[in-house]
């Protein structure tokens, strides 16, 4: 007697997140006529989910395509741009990551936003609970700005963007983070000109920074009235 096939993590046994029947995840999507999904196969399901999904597209001239695509699902985010309205100043956090280290950014420690995965949370829960760990701000008023795809030819992550005023009189503190979770975080309080300055100069390159300081200048705290 043989014994049985082992289960297959993430598939028909929870992997190390107790998920299961993450090959599902596509198949039955059905709200465009011309995609047709026809598998879905899981590639990898450590903390986060690659898949490679075959489906067949109908292109403009009407012919049926086989084609393929890897997806990289990390679930999605939330960020917030904590902003000082009297004193004209953004906080904003320092912290290494290692894929922009790798890939060619000097030493890897990033200016950004507030930022954090929703995890099971609503989008303003998630981020007034980022905040918090990052920063040490307890958000009260918050703004939505928009919700955006930031990488959509390979990465399924939709950030949803928010702002909120802060009082910087009140701050204490320069560090913030998790350090449990890995996180040794700088905190960085700067003129919005001079936030701008450094979008410039390349010293902030982080898109959802840039996106929301912009904002802000446009349309936002910062604007012309």
């Amino acid at each position: 007697m043989t014994d049985p096939l082992p289960g297959r993590p993430g598939i028909d046994v929870p992997d190390q997140r107790g998920r299961t029947g993450l090959d599902r995840t596509g198949r039955s999507l059905d709200r465009n006529p011309d995609v047709r999904v026809t598998d879905v196969e899981l590639v990898a399901a450590a903390w986060h989910v690659l898949r490679r999904t075959t489906l067949e597209y109908r292109t403009p001239s009407g012919k049926w395509e086989t084609q393929q695509r890897e997806t990289y699902d990390r679930g999605n985010g939330a960020t917030v741009l904590l902003y000082d309205p009297a004193r004209r100043t953004v906080l904003l956090t320092r912290q290494f990551r290692y894929p922009v280290y790798v890939n060619g950014h000097p030493d890897g420690m990033l200016i950004e936003t507030a930022a954090g995965l929703l995890d099971d949370d609503d989008p303003a829960t998630a981020i007034r609970r980022e905040a918090a760990e990052e920063t040490g701000v307890e958000i009260g008023e918050l703004d939505h700005v928009w919700d955006v795809f930031m990488s959509p030819g390979s990465v399924t992550e939709r950030i949803h963007f928010f702002a909120a005023p802060y009082d910087g009189s009140d701050r204490t503190g320069d560090t913030g983070g998790l350090a449990q979770e890995g996180e040794h975080i700088e905190l960085l309080e700067l003129g919005i000109e001079e936030a701008l300055a450094q979008v410039r100069d390349g010293r902030i390159q982080d898109a959802k920074t840039i996106m929301l300081l912009q904002w802000a200048v446009l349309e936002g705290p910062f604007g012309q009235k």
